[in-house]
């Protein structure tokens, strides 16, 4: 289970940590304490509630990507794993980065060795027709 903070989830989601707090209160999130004790919240449920309310999230890609500029690519999305397809050679991973939403297929031995899995956060890179898929680092 991928656990993320309550402030890395609400930049994922574009809102404040103060919405994320409100939405664990009304039972929209579940939310539990991490080893050092700090609350967050499961990847999983994030990318239900990331996939609900796509409409109306308005992420900002560059604020969630603090490698930018590291990389020739300057299209990154940066957001949660909602769906995932898996295949004996491909597989299809399905990216929710606020109001963007992010389909690639890559290789299933790519997926086994990022460690992807829905909830999971990743980064999409995107130059000309290629998109690729990485783990982000939480």
């Amino acid at each position: 289970m991928t656990q993320i903070r309550i402030s890395r989830a609400a930049a994922l989601l574009g809102v404040s940590d103060d919405t994320v707090r409100r939405w664990i209160d009304q039972g929209r999130l579940s939310a539990a304490k991490d080893s050092a004790g700090v609350k967050v919240v499961d990847g999983a449920d994030l990318a239900r509630l990331a996939s609900d309310t796509a409409e109306s999230a308005a992420a900002s890609a560059g604020a969630l990507d603090d490698r930018a500029g590291t990389r020739s690519a300057r299209n990154r999305f940066t957001g949660l794993v909602v769906a995932l397809r898996r295949g004996d050679v491909l597989s299809q991973v399905e990216l929710q980065a606020g109001p963007f939403h992010v389909v690639s297929v890559i290789t299933t031995d790519a997926v086994d060795q990022l460690g992807l899995d829905v909830g999971s956060v990743a980064s999409a890179l995107v130059k000309s027709t290629d998109v690729q898929i990485e783990k982000a680092l939480l």
